[in-house]
């Protein structure tokens, strides 16, 4: 039985829209796969007797504190053992959940995934990365989106083996295109770090590397798979995209890319690099962004994707 840890009690309206998008996602999921859920469990009985749900469909942890959004990461996460995000990363590290996804505090949920699993060996740092979707009705995806804001070269090297692993085990993309993003496509173009990282990355040879992309031509698709950059440049870009979902919104604009911006349904960012499948949603998630975040998750375990990983950097 494949177990999904939700973190009950994590995000802006939580437990409300977390129960009501793991109702949703428990229709979706494979028969074989079960949701534990994390958090104060006379809020999360109150949910489901809401919704006129049994509280057999879930397995319920029961947990007495949150870490907060203000918290201060590393301290709230060793002083309050009894968190949804602490006993949540508990039984992923004693594997009784074979993943684990909260939409609370990203600080303490990075500590936790470092604290617990920790990293893959031969990973410098972890990357969270985001998938973002392209005019020709693809994605890509960009890495970096804000873990590491400044990156040596090597590091920027690595990513590009994380997000490759990423998007040929999880995204299905045959031997996946990889580009690192700079102000030109030629290679003696960039800051002193992307010059020295396209030099790494062109040598590499254990993925495909196809040189320098801008900014302007990542959105259109047909050029990268995946996207390479600091964690500074890459959340600035994040942002940006997510900025003109909402102006697009509010002055009532929409088509079928348009509405494939819409965070809601990529649902949570990966956390790459770690001994462990761990998806950080948007603290702001509706039902539909936990819905599409509990998918996420399950279909991350089911590629293998950490199995993978721990292969591809035990001969890096």
């Amino acid at each position: 039985m494949l177990k999904i840890g939700i973190d009950a009690m994590g995000g802006d309206f939580a437990p409300q829209v977390v129960i009501e998008g793991a109702l949703a996602a428990r229709e979706q999921v494979g028969d074989d796969c079960r949701l534990v859920l994390f958090g104060d469990e006379q809020a999360i009985r109150h949910e489901l007797d809401r919704h006129g749900a049994s509280h057999a469909m879930f397995d319920i942890v029961p947990t007495t504190e949150v870490i907060g959004m203000n918290d201060h990461p590393a301290k709230a996460y060793n002083q309050k053992p009894n968190s949804s995000i602490r006993v949540g990363y508990d039984y992923l590290k004693t594997r009784q959940i074979d993943g684990f996804a909260s939409a609370g505090a990203t600080g303490a949920m990075l500590v936790g995934a470092m604290y617990s699993v920790g990293a893959i060996a031969g990973v410098i740092r972890p990357a969270i990365s985001a998938q973002i979707s392209t005019l020709d009705g693809s994605s890509f995806l960009l890495l970096d989106v804000g873990l590491n804001v400044d990156c040596k070269p090597d590091v920027l090297d690595q990513y590009g083996l994380l997000g490759s692993t990423y998007a040929e085990a999880v995204l299905n993309r045959k031997r996946p295109r990889i580009a690192l993003l700079n102000i030109g496509a030629e290679k003696e173009k960039g800051n002193l770090a992307t010059k020295a990282a396209y030099e790494l990355m062109a040598e590499n040879g254990k993925y495909n590397f196809v040189g320098n992309i801008e900014a302007n031509e990542i959105f259109s698709g047909g050029k990268a798979d995946v996207v390479v950059c600091d964690g500074f440049v890459g959340n600035t870009i994040l942002k940006q995209t997510e900025g003109f979902y909402e102006i697009a919104r509010q002055r009532g604009l929409s088509d079928a890319y348009i509405d494939r911006l819409n965070y809601e349904y990529v649902g949570g960012t990966a956390v790459l690099g770690i001994n462990g499948t761990v998806i950080i949603g948007h603290g702001r998630s509706s039902s539909l962004a936990i819905q599409n975040m509990i998918r996420q998750t399950e279909k991350t375990i089911r590629s293998g994707l950490i199995t993978k990983l721990q292969e591809t950097f035990r001969n890096f």
